[in-house]
């Protein structure tokens, strides 16, 4: 494939290479808070910002230094609040995309806070994990008000499972026609598709598919989605298109995993091996290494 990043300019600032801020974690799931913003982070985004229930901040400042923290209210459970609501719409104003979903819990609280956002943000928005599961019968969310206002741009990256509950139909059915569904269900709520799992398909709902060919069967463990949606709202932010965004984040995400598994092995490499290799998969595609040129239909 070609390049994805063009070279930085010598008097770039970190503002040019955009604001993410990632709304996740839950009292027990800090880890997916924490995997997301290091995608983000890794993947180049010039600020990343990371709202989380109170409770987990002094784990996050601890873990991550270069991350800006927003510790908001929670409830009584360790989940986010729908009281901030207000806040979190304002803050929005400042930056460039929105990534919301990974391990938020499935509180009704915060539900109700998911749905909210969905309905109203108009920055680009990736959509993921718990997220995902807010729209299960609430899918009239993702579509705009009227049929004269532009919709936002939304990226949606449900596994197998997730959505088979969205779709309420059964998974296997959805693994005959993936490619035929994952299409569908893009035209119809006008947004990219990211169905994750072997052969990740990728698709706009104008006809536009890429299927993956990255990745390994030793990413079948936890927290693999989360790097990947902080690597999509990182890519969303400095300005790709969602498709674009889409294609390269499933891409780089699959190669450092390939990576991690060429060093540690399929059995034994978690998570964390694949997000510290995401630059090296950024710098062989950078250097045109014939052996990554894998992109295709």
């Amino acid at each position: 494939m070609t390049a994805i990043f063009s070279p930085r300019k010598l008097d770039s600032h970190k503002g040019d290479y955009g604001k993410v801020f990632i709304l996740a974690g839950s009292l027990g799931m800090s880890g997916a808070a924490i995997l997301a913003a290091k995608g983000a982070l890794r993947t180049g985004a010039g600020l990343v910002f990371l709202g989380i229930p109170q409770i987990l901040n002094q784990i996050v400042e601890t873990e991550l230094l270069e991350v800006i923290s927003k510790p908001l209210k929670q409830t009584k459970d360790g989940c986010l609040s729908l009281r901030n609501y207000s806040f979190i719409y304002n803050f929005i104003r400042k930056i460039d995309a929105l990534v919301l979903g990974p391990g938020l819990s499935q509180n009704r609280e915060t539900q109700r806070l998911i749905r909210r956002l969905i309905k109203t943000v108009k920055k680009p928005l990736v959509i993921d994990a718990d997220a995902i599961n807010a729209l299960v019968g609430n899918l009239s969310l993702l579509l705009s008000p009227t049929a004269k206002q532009q919709p936002a741009i939304k990226v949606i990256t449900p596994h197998l499972g997730e959505f088979a509950h969205l779709l309420k139909i059964d998974a296997g059915e959805i693994q005959k026609k993936r490619e035929e569904i994952a299409v569908d269900f893009a035209r119809r709520y006008k947004l990219t598709v990211v169905l994750k799992g072997f052969r990740t398909i990728v698709t706009d709902g104008e006809g536009e598919v890429y299927i993956n060919r990255t990745g390994n069967p030793g990413m079948a463990t936890a927290g693999m989605g989360d790097i990947l949606s902080g690597m999509l709202g990182a890519l969303l932010a400095r300005g790709f298109s969602p498709f674009k965004a889409a294609k390269a984040a499933v891409y780089l995400h699959g190669v450092a995993g390939d990576l991690a598994a060429r060093e540690k092995g399929e059995e034994g490499m978690i998570a964390g091996d694949v997000v510290e290799k995401i630059p090296e998969a950024i710098k062989l595609n950078s250097d045109h290494s014939d052996k990554n040129q894998r992109l295709q239909r």
